[in-house]
């Protein structure tokens, strides 16, 4: 074998081991990267949820705060009935 061809031997193998690596890499990186795209989507699930319970809250305190829903309240939980006219008094200043 010639002193070129000795020389040359190591020179693949490291190139050789250079191509296993990046592909070694490049297989991993297409892992992780399939791993973060399904958590992100799970994540863009779970925000679309809470989204819609936000909506459904913000619906449910309107509806609990109309005119309707505190009159029922207070006349069938806490037993509070309008006066009579008669009862009423104005009051100057």
């Amino acid at each position: 074998m010639s002193a070129a061809r000795r020389g040359l031997l190591p020179a693949v193998a490291l190139l050789w081991c250079a191509v296993l690596g990046s592909s070694a890499a490049a297989i991993y990186s297409k892992y992780r990267a399939r791993e973060l795209f399904v958590q992100l989507e799970r994540l863009d699930t779970g925000r679309d949820e809470l989204d819609a319970d936000w909506g459904r809250l913000q619906l449910e305190q309107s509806a609990w705060s109309t005119y309707a829903f505190v009159e029922r309240v207070a006349s069938e939980r806490l037993h509070m009935s309008m006066p009579d006219s008669r009862d009423i008094e104005n009051l100057a200043p």
